[in-house]
């Protein structure tokens, strides 16, 4: 069935208004009631999460107490810093290490940890052959973190260059974190007038002053799966709770059970739920708000 989302941005000072067609295949619930957390630092000294194994079973514990099914470990890969090769090889040290932790504690109620990447953007990305190495585990989704400076046309085209020419599915990482940088307004409407997906963190979700604009991206369809981006066991904890909490809270449950299908098929249906717009951007609803 093909459903017509019209996503508005607003409630920041601005919105914008995104047409986006989104293919969804679902079957019932079942197993795709999964929680699933697109974006974790939880393997022990391979980034700026956590810096140990210790850590890294606290955690675990967390995490279980949240009863989060799957998660998906993504370390911070930096072109600038990182061989994709090196990068591989400490990424499954780390976890082989974690895994072999939890069995020798007799864990069996942990959740399924799959491997990524968290990959920051660099001029050239989408010339490289080899970022599709990066992707979440049995995939072809890459969670992208923009840049942290003002955003330009070249960037925006950088990215549509990775769906186009590299083939694979874009996964915008925490988008939230970039909501309010000055002057990405109109390139975030860029943004998501192409085929992307897009994670937000879920502490945005319990920032009473923002919280209803990451909600309307939820429920309309601009924002598709959350992230507890957690980093620590006592900084930056796990919270995909507390942010599920909040939009059981304000509005209902059905809308976690959308993001639960949406995260489920995003990993397992090979691409059953997908943004078909077309590659471009519109500029004729847009306009400022002075909310």
């Amino acid at each position: 069935m093909m459903y017509l989302y019209h996503a508005v941005l607003y409630g920041i000072g601005w919105f914008c208004t995104v047409s986006c067609s989104v293919v969804l295949c679902i079957s019932g619930f079942g197993e795709k009631n999964m929680i699933i957390d697109f974006h974790s630092h939880i393997l022990p000294g391979i980034d700026d999460g956590s810096r140990d194994l210790d850590t890294s079973m606290a955690m675990l514990e967390q995490i279980r107490a949240q009863q989060t099914d799957i998660m998906i470990a993504t370390p911070h890969f930096c072109a600038t810093q990182d061989r994709i090769d090196t990068f591989l090889q400490l990424r499954q040290q780390a976890y082989d290490a974690l895994c072999k932790a939890t069995a020798e504690r007799g864990w069996i109620d942990y959740p399924q940890i799959l491997t990524g990447s968290e990959v920051a953007f660099f001029n050239g990305i989408s010339r490289s052959e080899e970022i599709c190495r990066l992707t979440i585990e049995g995939t072809d989704l890459l969670l992208l973190e923009m840049p942290f400076v003002p955003w330009n046309e070249h960037i925006i085209e950088e990215v549509s260059g990775l769906i186009q020419n590299r083939h694979l599915r874009i996964m915008i990482a925490h988008l939230d974190r970039f909501i309010r940088m000055p002057g990405n307004k109109k390139y975030i409407c860029q943004l998501l007038e192409l085929p992307v997906y897009v994670q937000l963190n879920a502490e945005c979700l319990t920032n009473w002053r923002y919280r209803h604009f990451f909600l309307k991206m939820l429920e309309e369809g601009t924002a598709h799966v959350l992230g507890s981006d957690c980093h620590g066991a006592h900084h930056r904890v796990p919270n995909l709770k507390a942010g599920r909490d909040m939009i059981q809270k304000k509005k209902g449950i059905q809308l976690l059970e959308k993001i639960d299908r949406q995260g489920y098929e995003l990993l397992f249906d090979n691409g059953q739920t997908v943004p078909t717009k077309a590659a471009g951007y519109s500029d004729k609803k847009r306009r400022s708000n002075n909310v």
